[in-house]
């Protein structure tokens, strides 16, 4: 198995250790190898390949010590086609939350969703993809 080797902030691999003690991981190169693996397995659902989808990201930062809501304005504008809605709001003192509406395929909704992770200082990144061409909320899978 190939060593490699993360820089990370000290309070992350601090929660990363603690998360391995209480719930039985071996170590932190454990957590970090089934992270990596749940990641990577996200967007790989074949159910949700060429179809019509609806995605809601949110991101959480503080906006007094970054350029995330710059960066986020950036992505808005370059990713216009995806982008059905968009969403700011302060949360608390320090905080904004930016919330996107997509409408595309898997594959666009992927890489917007991998670039708003890339965004340095970004505290939070959650999302939920749902498919939208043929909804029907009766059906039973």
């Amino acid at each position: 198995m190939a060593v490699v080797s993360v820089s990370m902030p000290d309070e992350l691999l601090e929660r990363l250790d603690q998360f391995a003690d209480e719930h039985g991981y071996t170590g932190r190169s454990e957590v970090v190898r089934e992270a990596s693996r749940n990641l990577l397995g996200e967007f790989e659902d074949t159910r949700l390949e060429d179809r019509e989808l609806m995605g809601i990201v949110t991101v959480l930062f503080d906006y007094e010590t970054t350029s995330v809501e710059e960066r986020m304005m950036h992505l808005r504008h370059e990713h216009e086609e995806l982008v059905a809605s968009n969403f700011h709001s302060h949360v608390g003192d320090h905080y904004c939350m930016e919330l996107f509406v997509l409408e595309g395929e898997l594959e666009d909704i992927s890489a917007f969703v991998g670039k708003i992770r890339a965004t340095r200082d970004a505290l939070t990144v959650d999302y939920s993809v749902i498919p939208v061409d043929s909804f029907d909320p009766l059906a039973q899978e």
